[in-house]
C-alpha cells in the first residue's frame, strides 16, 4: 500500500541503507507546531483494522492522483557525529519536490545554503529527466509482469502482505489537532519469509502507526529497528538496534495529505562507500500547484496557482 510505501520510504536515509542503489532520502514536513495527542473516550466501536488498512491503501491510491499537482519545497538537515558523540559534520539541502512523468522527484536547488552554479542546474536538471525516464521504464516493465510497483516502478509492499510480515494490534481511537486517529502497533515477524530487501525492512522493524479516521490516510507513524540489522553477513547492509524515525504528514487545502516531517537517528552502513552515524530531519514548507511537460521547469516559470 501506498501508506505502507510511506512506511518503507519514511525513514529516508533508513531507507537509503538498507536499499542502497535504489535508495532516495525521502522526508517532508511542514514548519508546524508538532501535535499533541491526548486519548479520547471510547465511545464509538473501532473498525476492523485490516479492513481500515486496506481502505487506507485505496485511498492514497487516489490520493496520488492530486498530489501529482503539488510542488513543495523540502529541506534536509544531516548531523554526522563522531565516535565520541560529537557533531562531525551538517550538511544542508534544499529540494523542490515535484512530480514529472508520474514520478515523484526531488531537484536539488541549494547546497548549505548556495545556490547552485549554472553547471550544477544543468546536471541536477539531467540527472531528474533521466531518473524519471528509467522510473517510468521500469513500472512499465513490471506493469507488463502483472507485478505492484510504486511510481518508482520498485517493490510495493501492500496491506496484504504487511500481515503475512507481521501484526497490527492494540488499536485505539486518539484524537491529533483535533481529528479523530485509529492508532495501531504494527510488529514484524522474524520467523515471516521475505522475497526482497524491502521485506526484511519491514519484517524486522516496529512501530505505530496513527491514521486519520475521516480521510482513511496515515497522518502519523514511528518505528525502530528491533536488533542489529544485517544482510551479507553485514558486508552488505548493517544497521543498529534502536536506529528509528518519525515522519508525520499534513493536509493540505482540505484535498491531500502530504508529508510534514521526518526525522531519523541512528547508524548504518552500506557496502564500504557509506557509513553514517547520527541523524536527519527534514521540513518541507510552499505547497503550491503546478503542470509541467515531460522536462525539467524552473518554479519561476512553473504555471503555479495559488493554493489559498
Amino acid at each position: 500500500m501506498a501508506g505502507a510505501r510511506v512506511a518503507v520510504r519514511m525513514a529516508g536515509w533508513v531507507a537509503l541503507a538498507c536499499l542502497a542503489a535504489r535508495a532516495e532520502w525521502v522526508g517532508r514536513a511542514q514548519d508546524a507546531v508538532p501535535a499533541v495527542a491526548k486519548q479520547e473516550p471510547a465511545d464509538r466501536p473501532l473498525p476492523d483494522i485490516a479492513a481500515l488498512m486496506h481502505e487506507v491503501e485505496s485511498r492514497q491510491r487516489e490520493a496520488e492522483k492530486v498530489e501529482k499537482d503539488y510542488i513543495y519545497h523540502s529541506v534536509e538537515t544531516g548531523v554526522e557525529l563522531d565516535g565520541h558523540g560529537a557533531v562531525k559534520k551538517t550538511e544542508v539541502n534544499e529540494y523542490d519536490v515535484f512530480w514529472l512523468d508520474g514520478v515523484p522527484v526531488r531537484k536539488l536547488v541549494k547546497k548549505d545554503g548556495n545556490e547552485l552554479s549554472a553547471d550544477e542546474a544543468r546536471k541536477e536538471s539531467e540527472r531528474i529527466d533521466k531518473e524519471a525516464a528509467k522510473a517510468k521504464e521500469r513500472r512499465e516493465k513490471e506493469d507488463a509482469k502483472g507485478k505492484e510497483t510504486d511510481p518508482q516502478g520498485h517493490d510495493e509492499i501492500t496491506v496484504s502482505r504487511l500481515l503475512e510480515l507481521g501484526a497490527f494490534t492494540n488499536p485505539r481511537r486518539v484524537q491529533m489537532d483535533g481529528r479523530d486517529t485509529i492508532v495501531v502497533d504494527y510488529t514484524g515477524d522474524p520467523r515471516a519469509k521475505t522475497h526482497n530487501s524491502f521485506e526484511n525492512v519491514i519484517r524486522d522493524m516496529a512501530g505505530t502507526i496513527w491514521v486519520d479516521e475521516q480521510d482513511k490516510t496515515i497522518a502519523k507513524l514511528e518505528g525502530h529497528f528491533v536488533d542489529n540489522f544485517k544482510m551479507g553477513g553485514g558486508l552488505l547492509v548493517s544497521i543498529r538496534k534502536g536506529t528509528n524515525f518519525k515522519l508525520q504528514q499534513k493536509r493540505v487545502n482540505g484535498e491531500v495529505w502530504l508529508p510534514a516531517r521526518v526525522e531519523g537517528h541512528g547508524e548504518a552502513r552500506v557496502f564500504l562507500f557509506f557509513k553514517f552515524n547520527g541523524s536527519l530531519s527534514v521540513l518541507d514548507s510552499d505547497y503550491r500547484k503546478f503542470k509541467t511537460s515531460s522536462t525539467i521547469v524552473s518554479v519561476g516559470t512553473a504555471a503555479v496557482e495559488t493554493p489559498k
